[in-house]
């Protein structure tokens, strides 16, 4: 029996046509597939919108299954995802497709979790995503990381032989993170430098940005195809652009406006945090457009230096809230218009996904069946 595509699910959990089509378009722009000409994506001179072209996976493609490892790591991006803004975007990711082991949220444990990701593999074998949080160990032959009576570097390269694409989550998995600071006593590694004959991505940050986790997996659901990257393999649509580019407070440095000391008057009043240490100057991330709390805040905004977490080598980068003294360049106007669409379309998706969840519950507030938000 084939196996129902990701649109049956969503029609089967109270899903109208009205609902599915607002939720292509809003998934689109939040993914930044709304600017990109769609004859650039289908690779011809005419074509549907992007959103046609989301709708058109969704209801042609199964799930993806995913395997998520976690190795040296706090497990703070798997609380990330868990607490997403976006409940509709994790529900598409961790129900509708689906994963099949996650050894911190799968209710089976010990024997039973080890054979349930083996049975993932064999039943999916070429198809499943690997996303992995927390950096591999090569010392002593990856003796400091054991699971299963299994070495984590065993494990990660035995899941990797037969996936798809790997998602390295988190500056753990990405460049190696607080692990791999110095001395590195675990031989602490970058998932890349693990995996080289697999399609493989970075989302760092300590934790990552859920929305840009799960959005990166929709991102290979809906195209097939992991999204296209930086130099350092992070996704463009996300890292495009650094923290300074559209940060808040970025009027206060242009005006030459600066916090001293984290107690004075200029922090009060919201001064910019470049002489505080603030690494946002050289940072690519989507904090100031995604924020985290449901869009509530991000760390400049709440009045902290940024600290550089989705960089290479950030813990032994210069030391936290020292000055910086790299040259600063303002944004071009073609950036700031793509972050900012990205900020909008997301507010949106969360906007919609809030609305949808309130009329299916029958909360009073609602929005009626004509003004469903996707």
């Amino acid at each position: 029996m084939d196996e129902k595509t990701v649109y049956d699910h969503l029609r089967e959990s109270g899903f109208s046509r009205r609902d599915f089509m607002k939720f292509c378009g809003l998934l689109s722009g939040m993914m930044g597939l709304e600017f990109l000409p769609a004859a650039k994506l289908l690779g011809a001179a005419a074509g549907p919108s992007a959103a046609e072209l989301v709708a058109g996976a969704l209801k042609s493609k199964p799930r993806v299954p995913v395997i998520w490892l976690e190795l040296q790591d706090c497990a703070g991006c798997t609380e990330a995802v868990s607490r997403s803004q976006s409940p509709s975007l994790v529900n598409l990711v961790l129900n509708k497709i689906t994963v099949d082991y996650q050894e911190t949220l799968m209710a089976a444990a010990g024997f039973q979790a080890e054979a349930a990701r083996r049975e993932a593999m064999a039943r999916y074998k070429g198809q499943y995503v690997l996303v992995v949080e927390g950096s591999p160990s090569v010392d002593a032959d990856g003796v400091f990381c054991v699971i299963g009576g299994k070495s984590g570097l065993d494990i990660l390269r035995e899941t990797a032989a037969d996936a798809a694409a790997v998602i390295a989550v988190g500056n753990c998995a990405a460049f190696g993170g607080l692990p791999k600071a110095k001395p590195n006593p675990t031989g602490a590694r970058a998932v890349s430098e693990i995996i080289a004959d697999k399609p493989i991505i970075n989302i760092p940050g300590c934790p990552a940005i859920p929305e840009v986790t799960t959005g990166t997996i929709a991102h290979f659901l809906i195209m097939g195809a992991l999204p296209a990257t930086d130099g350092l393999k992070r996704p463009v649509t996300f890292y495009g652009h650094t923290i300074h580019d559209h940060c808040l407070r970025r009027p206060f440095y242009d005006a030459g406006k600066f916090v001293e000391r984290f107690d004075d008057k200029e922090a009060r009043a919201g001064y910019c945090l470049y002489k505080m240490g603030c690494k946002g100057p050289t940072t690519y991330n989507a904090c100031p457009s995604l924020k985290w709390e449901k869009g509530l805040s991000y760390p400049v905004q709440s009045g902290h230096p940024c600290l550089g977490c989705s960089e290479p080598d950030f813990w032994d980068g210069g030391g936290f809230y020292k000055g910086q003294s790299a040259p600063v360049e303002q944004p071009t106007i073609a950036a700031a218009g793509i972050s900012a669409g990205v900020g909008v379309a997301l507010g949106a998706v969360l906007a919609g996904a809030n609305s949808v969840k309130k009329r299916k519950a029958g909360k009073p507030g609602a929005s009626g069946p004509d003004e469903s938000a996707k």
